[in-house]
């Protein structure tokens, strides 16, 4: 029987993951590889977030930090407050069984078993229910993945997409508090992969935590968090929002030149007529945009939220700043910003991106100049 007489910690913060610092370096004759750069990465306990980027950005080696299947190089890998690192290979695979479920992209059913002695088969390694009640919760599972009339079939005997569901059946075997899915529903046709997301949503309303690995912009949409890994580096989510005509590889270009900027509730951030050399973007909090009334009173004439911008206008028109900008009064403000002249190279390499922005500052010349036109 498996001991587990581990050295697990017992998790009482909000983190269900946190990697600090993560890298990851394959070596071979050819010489050293860098797959997982400088990952500092936490995710909250109950979130369900989605993991996207090209093939060979260094996805599924992030996932194998997490799950423990792999170890990094250097950096700390922390899943349900145990430290990965601290543990022998058996240990892991312990720990695993009772922490983590799995959704393996190419399913790995053993083509031996039933899908039921599949799904039974983590509780009997792990002995986490008493073995009369083992079947029950297993034809339970199946049943919620819509194969219950399938459970003595052989992996074989069944579709693609089926044996997929079952692989997910099997990853909740052991009520695991986190499940990390590789393209769960890329085998699946729509009406099982929305089933699918709907049984993910109702476990993220029990607190569990999913990481999925998607390249399905329609089920991105439904996870809280969306995380972009590109050349073994994630990218600044506020990037993401803000300029999403990138390519991501511009975008982690983009990524590695921001200045990280903090204001107090109702701090200024922008004079009128300031000179700016700054872009812009909001990650957290509100902004407001200032202009001074008839009676020299400040009016607010709009209010910026997360993933919004501004600066744009003055860096392209060469003007001085057209409006005060602060901080709302009711919360701190976080800021990325990009300088000068990495903004307009970067409209350079992106003509998608400089014709939006181009389009945005016209539009708020012309607000301007109508409110200035009221005014008189």
């Amino acid at each position: 029987m498996p001991n587990f007489n581990l050295p697990f910690a017992i998790n009482d913060s909000e983190d269900a993951i946190s990697l600090k610092a993560v890298e990851k370096i394959f070596r071979n004759t050819a010489g050293e590889f860098t797959v997982l750069n400088g990952i500092n990465l936490t995710v909250k306990k109950g979130d369900f977030v989605s993991i996207v980027g090209k093939s060979g950005s260094g996805k599924s080696t992030l996932l194998n930090m997490i799950t423990g299947i792999d170890r990094p190089s250097s950096g700390d890998v922390i899943v349900g407050g145990t430290h990965l690192h601290q543990l022998s290979e058996s240990q892991r695979a312990l720990w695993r069984g009772k922490t983590v479920g799995i959704v393996f992209q190419f399913f790995q059913l053993l083509p031996t078993l039933s899908l039921l002695e599949n799904v039974i088969l983590p509780m009997d390694y792990c002995n986490v229910y008493p073995p009369n009640e083992r079947v029950d919760r297993a034809n339970a599972l199946l049943q919620k993945v819509g194969l219950q009339a399938h459970s003595h079939k052989l992996p074989s005997a069944v579709s693609t997409g089926q044996q997929q569901s079952a692989a997910i059946a099997r990853a909740l075997a052991n009520d695991p508090p986190i499940i990390v899915a590789d393209e769960p529903t890329g085998n699946l046709d729509t009406q099982t992969a929305g089933a699918i997301i709907e049984l993910f949503e109702q476990l993220i309303c029990q607190n569990k935590t999913i990481l999925m690995v998607t390249h399905d912009s329609s089920l991105t949409e439904k996870t809280k968090r969306t995380i972009l890994i590109s050349d073994g580096e994630l990218v600044n989510p506020t990037v993401i929002r803000a300029l999403p005509l990138l390519t991501h590889r511009q975008m982690l270009n983009i990524t590695r030149r921001l200045e990280l900027l903090s204001f107090a509730p109702g701090q200024p951030i922008i004079s009128k007529n300031e000179h700016l050399d700054l872009f812009y973007m909001i990650s957290n909090g509100f902004v407001e945009v200032v202009l001074q009334g008839e009676n020299q009173e400040d009016m607010v004439i709009t209010c910026l939220q997360p993933g919004d911008f501004f600066g744009e206008v003055e860096l392209i028109s060469g003007h001085r700043s057209i409006a005060s900008i602060r901080a709302s009064s009711g919360a701190p403000v976080e800021i990325v910003a990009l300088r000068r002249n990495y903004f307009l190279e970067m409209l350079k390499s992106s003509p998608l991106t400089e014709q939006t922005i181009c389009k945005i500052v016209e539009m708020k010349i012309e607000e301007h100049r109508m409110f200035g036109d009221k005014r008189k």
